[in-house]
């Protein structure tokens, strides 16, 4: 099965150093996928031009990828998680797509993947971090239950009753750093008018919760849901394992991920192409260029782990390293 077509979202900053980072393991593992870069566009939500700078462009251009432009409308500079919402349209209709967060790397062929572009599938790597059920009284079953009922889904058919009603993980939830599905243009407009709409109006349940920045995570499930898709809809092991990794801050790659994870990004990152353009970004000269990363790898036995991320971080901020 052909490799989808790749949708990530760059933009100036830290958004552009892992876009390339993402690119160069994209061209390693998986040399048949298609990359379609989304860019921002300057306009009336952005208070600073978010394009990236030509160099990096043209290095993406090197290693394959296709800028493509797009206007944000309705989130922009207020809600930047909002570009993955809409850049989706920058794809032609009916085009088998898979969608990453840029600080993510490529670790297999794609085109391995077995994905269903009938089914959506998300990242199961996610945590709780949403809904907090005691804010303002309400349980997780009737928070999430108000939702599906907004959106006349079936509630019930997307439970896991394998977990008790005051388990977070017996209700639909994904990590929006990877989705796909046959046509960028049915799920973009759905997920749009889900996440608009939850924005704009939410249920009472909602009274209290934090929709910043869990909106596109809120939104996620109910548009896999309502698309035919699931927790099932992906074997397990492939996204977020063997194919990829999202490894989301850099402090916590070097705290958590493998030895060949590791290995991975410092040998792309000192790439003689791709390390003058990496090195304008703090975080990734003093922690991968510089050698600082190394420090962080030895506070932690990746086989006893904190369960707690929080504990990793305060950890890590306390040497002075939480950098990002």
């Amino acid at each position: 099965m052909p490799a989808p077509t790749v949708l990530i979202v760059a933009q100036a900053g830290r958004l552009q150093a892992e876009a390339l980072l993402f690119a160069a393991s994209l061209a390693e593992s998986s040399p048949t996928a298609s990359l379609v870069v989304a860019e921002p566009q300057p306009g009336p939500l952005w208070d600073d031009d978010p394009r990236m700078d030509g160099d990096a462009r043209a290095a993406l251009d090197r290693l394959g990828a296709r800028v493509v432009p797009f206007e944000a409308r309705r989130f922009g500079q207020a809600y930047p998680q909002g570009n993955k919402i809409e850049a989706l349209s920058v794809l032609p209709a009916g085009t088998p797509f898979a969608f990453f967060d840029t600080d993510t790397l490529i670790t297999g062929d794609l085109a391995a993947v077995p994905l269903d572009p009938d089914r959506p599938a998300a990242s199961l790597r996610r945590k709780d971090t949403w809904p907090k059920p005691d804010i303002a009284g309400h349980g997780r079953e009737a928070i999430w239950r108000a939702l599906y009922d907004r959106f006349d889904l079936d509630f019930d058919a997307s439970l896991d009753t394998a977990h008790p009603p005051d388990d977070w993980r017996r209700y639909l939830y994904f990590n929006a750093g990877f989705f796909h599905f046959r046509c960028p243009h049915v799920f973009g407009q759905r997920f749009l008018h889900t996440a608009l709409a939850i924005r704009d109006a939410p249920p009472p349940e909602l009274t209290g919760q934090s929709l910043d920045p869990w909106l596109d995570q809120v939104a996620l499930p109910l548009v896999i849901h309502a698309l035919g898709g699931g927790r099932d809809a992906l074997a397990p092991g492939w996204i977020d394992g063997r194919t990829s990794c999202h490894w989301r801050a850099l402090p916590l790659l070097y705290a958590r991920e493998s030895d060949a994870i590791v290995a991975l990004l410092e040998r792309l990152a000192h790439r003689p192409d791709l390390k003058p353009l990496l090195a304008r970004h703090e975080p990734l000269r003093r922690l991968v260029l510089e050698g600082e990363g190394a420090r962080i790898r030895a506070m932690f036995d990746r086989a006893a782990l904190p369960p707690d991320e929080r504990a990793i971080r305060k950890r890590i901020r306390a040497a002075g390293l939480w950098l990002r």
